[in-house]
C-alpha cells in the first residue's frame, strides 16, 4: 500500500499528523481532513489540529483565547535525557520573547526590532540583495549545473541576515550550522544523539553572540545587534543576555530557513510548470504575484502551535482550556474555499497574497517584508541569469525532511543554460 493510498483510505483516527510520511508530503492528508474533520482532536496525542483557512485565521487572530506561550510546554514535553540537561547548563536559559509570548509583553519585545524590518529600510537593501544573488550565481554559472539549495537558496538569506546583524560573512558556515541545529530542535524528530549535538551547537551560538553583545555595548554600530543592546524595555530596562539571545535566535531561523525553502520550492514549481515560467519571463510585473503564489503553495512554516486558554468552539468543535492546538498554515493555503483549484500553480491568481504563509494576527512574521523582498530580487536575478532550468536528478530523489513545524526541500540539483 502506498503512503498516498494510506492517508486517503485509512480511518482518520488511525493516522497521526506526526507520521513522518504525512510530514514529508502532507497535502493529500490535509485535503482529506479539510473535507472530513476541519478541526480534529488526534486520539494518539490529544492535540487539536486545525486545517481549514477560516479556522486557522480565526485562531491565529485570537491571541487571548489561543496563546503563543507554548515554549514551556515544548521544553517540558516528556522525559528529558540528563545529558541534554547537562549540555544546556553550559549555555543561557531559554526565555520567551517574541514567538512564544503574548501581548502586551510580546508587543514590547517586537517593538525593539520592528525598525530593522520596516518597508522603507527593507527597500534600501534591494541593491545589496541583488549583488549577493549575482555573486552566488557567478560561482556556478559556468558549470551549467548546481545543487541550488546549498549554493543559492540558503546562502542568499543567510548572508542578508548576517549583514543586518553586523557579523562577518566569513562566519557564514557557523551560522548555517547553528540554524540547522535550531531546525533540528523544532523538528521534534531528532534522536537523543542528534538533539545533544544540536544543543551543543546552540550553546556555541549563544556564546558567540553573547560576545558580540558585549562588544556592541562599548562600540555601537549600525546593525541589529547594537539596536538590541541599546534598546530599553518600557523606556528603562535593557534586555538581559538571555532575552537578547532569544531574539537573535528567532531572527536567524526566521531570516534564513523559511526563505531558503520558499525560493527552492519556487524554482521547482517553475520547472514543473513551464507555461507559468513563460508568463513570468515575458512579463516581469508578475514577479510579485509569483512570490505570493509560491508562498501559498510552499508555506515553509507549515504549522504552528497555540495553547487554548479558555473553553472555545471553533468550526463546531469544542476545544477545552489547556488544550494544545496546532494550526496548519500549509493546509489553510490550499483550502478550496479560499483558493479555487488550490493545488494549481497560477502566477496570475488574483488573491494569492491572501495566503497565511507568514501567519496572521499579532504574531505575523516580523521579517515578512524582508523575505518578500529577497524573493522578488532572487527570482528576477534567476530569470536574468539562468535559462532552460531542469531537474538534474530523478524526481523521486527530491526529499522533504520530516519536521513538525517547517517544510522545505533538502536539496534541489538543477542544470541550466547560464549567462
Amino acid at each position: 500500500m502506498t503512503a498516498e493510498h494510506d492517508v486517503t483510505t485509512r480511518p482518520i483516527d488511525e493516522i497521526t499528523p506526526f507520521d513522518p510520511a504525512v510530514m514529508e508530503c502532507p497535502h493529500l492528508y490535509n485535503a482529506r481532513m479539510r473535507r472530513q474533520a476541519p478541526v480534529h482532536k488526534c486520539p494518539h496525542t490529544g492535540v487539536y489540529f486545525v486545517f481549514d483557512y477560516d479556522s486557522v485565521r480565526e485562531i491565529a487572530a485570537n491571541h487571548s483565547a489561543f496563546s503563543n506561550k507554548f515554549g514551556k510546554a515544548m521544553r517540558s514535553a516528556g522525559e528529558v535525557d540528563p545529558r541534554l540537561i547537562e549540555a544546556q547548563r553550559k549555555g543561557y536559559p531559554a526565555v520567551d520573547t517574541m514567538l512564544t509570548e503574548d501581548p502586551p509583553v510580546h508587543r514590547r519585545y517586537r517593538g525593539l526590532v520592528n525598525q530593522a524590518f520596516t518597508a522603507r529600510r527593507v527597500a534600501t537593501l534591494e541593491p545589496d540583495i541583488a549583488n549577493i544573488a549575482h555573486e552566488l550565481i557567478d560561482r556556478f554559472v559556468d558549470r551549467g549545473r548546481c545543487e541550488f539549495v546549498t549554493e543559492f537558496c540558503g546562502p542568499l538569506p543567510l548572508t542578508v541576515i548576517a549583514d543586518q546583524l553586523g557579523v562577518p560573512r566569513s562566519d557564514l558556515p557557523l551560522f548555517n550550522k547553528w540554524s540547522d541545529a535550531f531546525v533540528a530542535q523544532l523538528s521534534r524528530m531528532a534522536s537523543v544523539e542528534e538533539e545533544l549535538e544540536a544543543i551543543k551547537l546552540i550553546v556555541e551560538f549563544q556564546h558567540y553572540f553573547a560576545n558580540k553583545l558585549e562588544e556592541r555595548k562599548a562600540d555601537r554600530k549600525d546593525d541589529i545587534i547594537s539596536d538590541i543592546v541599546h534598546a530599553r524595555l518600557e523606556g528603562e530596562r535593557p534586555l538581559d543576555t538571555a532575552e537578547s539571545l532569544s531574539i537573535l535566535q528567532q531572527l536567524l531561523v526566521a531570516g534564513n530557513e523559511t526563505t531558503t525553502s520558499a525560493i527552492a520550492e519556487g524554482v521547482l514549481l517553475l520547472i514543473r510548470n513551464p507555461e507559468q515560467l513563460a508568463k513570468v519571463q515575458s512579463d516581469r510585473s508578475l514577479v510579485p504575484n509569483l512570490v505570493e503564489e509560491v508562498l501559498r503553495l510552499s508555506s515553509p512554516t507549515a504549522n504552528m502551535w497555540r495553547v487554548c486558554t479558555a473553553d472555545t468552539v471553533v468550526h463546531g468543535t469544542s476545544i477545552p482550556a489547556g488544550s494544545m492546538v496546532q494550526i496548519r498554515y500549509a493546509s489553510a493555503d490550499r483550502d478550496q474555499a479560499a483558493f479555487p483549484d488550490p493545488d494549481r500553480f497560477d502566477v496570475t491568481r488574483s488573491n494569492a497574497r491572501q495566503n497565511v504563509a507568514f501567519g496572521h494576527g499579532v504574531h505575523m512574521c516580523i521579517g515578512a517584508s524582508l523575505a518578500r523582498k529577497e524573493m522578488h530580487v532572487a527570482f528576477n536575478v534567476i530569470l536574468d541569469r539562468m535559462h532552460n532550468i531542469e531537474l538534474d536528478c530523478d524526481p523521486g530523489e527530491l526529499c522533504y525532511p520530516p519536521n513538525v513545524l517547517l517544510r522545505g526541500l533538502k536539496a534541489l540539483p538543477i542544470r541550466f543554460e547560464g549567462r
